[in-house]
């Protein structure tokens, strides 16, 4: 079992150690929640119960809901308006959990590449607009989602953010030391159809 586990943190160190340092922690987090215990070793007799009450607590303290208007940012409350979006739309794609949001999202509705890229990079922006209001997402964490979404073609990547450039606001190429990228008008409305 030790052995499985070294070798899982082996392997995922060396993914991350392609990104700049500073999304390096969140990357690690990421990758490794996607890499499942081959079998963990049963709890021993008196560790069950233990293990039973802290799972308890657990789920005491994961309050998983639906958004509501009210929980949105302005920004994304008159996004959703003015699309003809509806929360149902919202709740199909993302949840909370007290004040942190979660995808609920496992298929793109997509097998190309390019387009499963825009689609993460358009959910990321509608996260961030719900939280803050600004339609932005970071591209290296939309590169480290096509990771975990087995789309990510590091031969194109930067190329499939210009060839959409009409998406994003003053794009004009990807720079990796500053990724945030803001949508454009064009590419709230793009987003308003990834969502429906």
């Amino acid at each position: 079992m030790a052995a499985a586990v070294k070798e899982k943190v082996i392997e995922i160190v060396s993914i991350v150690k392609e990104y700049p340092e500073n999304l390096q922690d969140k990357c690690f987090e990421l990758l490794f929640k996607e890499f499942p215990e081959k079998q963990p070793s049963p709890p021993e007799d008196g560790e069950k119960g233990q293990i039973e009450e802290e799972n308890l607590q657990k789920e005491d303290e994961s309050q998983q809901e639906d958004f509501s208007e009210k929980d949105l940012h302005l920004k994304a409350r008159k996004f959703i308006q003015s699309n003809k979006l509806t929360m149902d739309h919202i709740n199909r794609i993302f949840y909370k959990e007290g004040e942190k949001i979660h995808p609920l999202y496992h298929d793109l509705k997509t097998t190309k590449a390019s387009e499963s890229q825009l689609r993460i990079a358009m959910l990321q922006a509608l996260k961030n607009a719900m939280d803050n209001g600004e339609f932005e997402f970071n591209g290296e964490e939309v590169r480290v989602e096509c990771m975990l979404h087995k789309c990510y073609d590091a031969a194109n990547f930067t190329a499939t953010f210009k060839n959409k450039k009409e998406c994003f606001e003053d794009f004009t190429k990807y720079n990796k030391k500053s990724p945030t990228i803001y949508l454009s008008n064009e590419g709230t409305l793009k987003l308003a159809e990834v969502i429906r």
